[in-house]
C-alpha cells in the first residue's frame, strides 16, 4: 500500500488550498470498512490529528482547531482522499500527511489518533503567511 499526498504550497492567511492523497496497491475494495485521515506536524511539535473519514459510510471527524474551516472527503472510485482547507491561518503551517487503516473501530477515538493507522504517506508542506 502506498500513499502520496500532494497539493501543498504557500498561501496567504485567509486563503485556501486543497490537498489530495492518492492510494495505490491494496485498495479499500478489499476491506470491509476502514478509514483515512489527515495529520499534520509543525516544526518542533508533535504530529496531530486534523481530520478523518470512514471509507464505507463517510463519517467525518475533525480536530476542534480546523472544524468549520476544513472539509475532508473521499472519492472511492479513485481511491483518493481530499482535504479542502479554507480560511487558513499561520498556525496551520505544517507538513500534512495522509494515513489509512483497514480496521473498523467501535471506539471512534482511534480514527482521531495516529495509533489507529497502519499506512502512512510522505507529507506535503503547507505554509501560511501572515
Amino acid at each position: 500500500v502506498q500513499l502520496q499526498a500532494y497539493g501543498g504550497g504557500l498561501v496567504q492567511a485567509g486563503g485556501s488550498l486543497e490537498l489530495s492523497c492518492a492510494t495505490s496497491g491494496r485498495t479499500f475494495s478489499t476491506f470491509n470498512g476502514g478509514a483515512m485521515g489527515w495529520f499534520r506536524q509543525a516544526p518542533g511539535k508533535q504530529r496531530e490529528f486534523v481530520a478523518s473519514i470512514t471509507w464505507r459510510i463517510g463519517t467525518k471527524y475533525y480536530a476542534d482547531s480546523v472544524a468549520g474551516r476544513f472539509a475532508i472527503s473521499r472519492d472511492a472510485a479513485k481511491n483518493t482522499l481530499y482535504l479542502q482547507m479554507n480560511s487558513l491561518k499561520p498556525e496551520d503551517t505544517a507538513v500534512y500527511s495522509c494515513a489509512r487503516t483497514p480496521n473498523r473501530y467501535t471506539d471512534v477515538s482511534f480514527y482521531k489518533s495516529e495509533v489507529g493507522y497502519e499506512y502512512w504517506g510522505q507529507g506535503t508542506q503547507v505554509t501560511v503567511s501572515s
